[in-house]
């Protein structure tokens, strides 16, 4: 049980997908303010770009209570970035998995570089906590989603900034089934729907179609991770 005392804010990174989307449910159940920070780094899958605003606005609407703690959205340039740490999320390449035993859909560094500039903001607007939807329980083996790489940079980061920084990671240790009951208990099938319909996960971008599970090709990781925590948990509920 975590005994710190609640912090009345914190700033969520916020990609528009499935996990943050959860995440920004279970910020918002919790901190009086809540603001969002996207990243724009030349993703193929930029579409993410536009289901952000559409999950934020969709989340106000549904949920009046969590309205009045949503504040602003900040969205960063990080194209340069993007183009350095090239992978099959910034570039015209296959999905598959490389020499190094990671998938090409690994880009170097990305949540350490996406921590530092999310921190610089935090710092500005005043909340001591970040919140992400990281998660090493179910995930396509990047390690910087590990909670270790989460502590060292919490660490570097209030050593760096001279102030305490606390970086929440509500979906670190549960599976993309329990990431949509955890959907389930903060805010009900109004919840459940609304990222099921509005987020986007899919690396290629697609929302050509409507599955069950949401928008997606049906075949890339992201989608099949997705695809088969809703069978999982749609199996569990009906049992």
């Amino acid at each position: 049980m975590d005994t710190r005392p609640p912090s009345s804010s914190a700033l969520l990174l916020f990609s528009g997908g499935q996990d943050s989307a959860t995440c920004l449910a279970w910020a918002l159940s919790r901190f009086g303010r809540v603001e969002t920070v996207g990243f724009d780094y030349g993703q193929r899958h930029h579409v993410e770009m536009q289901a952000r605003t559409d999950v934020r606005d969709a989340m106000a609407a549904a949920f009046p209570d969590w309205a009045e703690r949503l504040g602003e959205d900040h969205v960063i340039d990080l194209a340069g970035y993007g183009a350095i740490a090239e992978s099959a999320l910034t570039a015209d390449r296959a999905i598959e998995m490389e020499a190094s035993g990671l998938p090409s859909t690994f880009v170097p560094g990305r949540n350490l570089v996406f921590l530092t500039v999310a921190s610089a903001l935090a710092y500005r607007r005043g909340h001591g906590v970040m919140v992400g939807g990281m998660c090493e329980t179910d995930f396509s083996g990047y390690p910087d989603c590990r909670r270790d790489t989460i502590d060292a940079m919490q660490q570097a980061l209030t050593l760096g900034l001279a102030t305490d920084i606390t970086i929440e990671t509500p979906l670190m240790w549960i599976d993309k089934a329990q990431s949509w009951a955890l959907a389930n208990e903060l805010g009900g099938e109004a919840l459940v729907e609304l990222i099921r319909t509005r987020t986007h996960t899919c690396y290629r971008g697609d929302r050509s179609e409507l599955h069950d599970w949401g928008y997606g090709c049906g075949d890339c990781p992201a989608c099949e991770l997705r695809a088969e925590g809703w069978r999982q948990w749609r199996g569990g509920v009906a049992a």
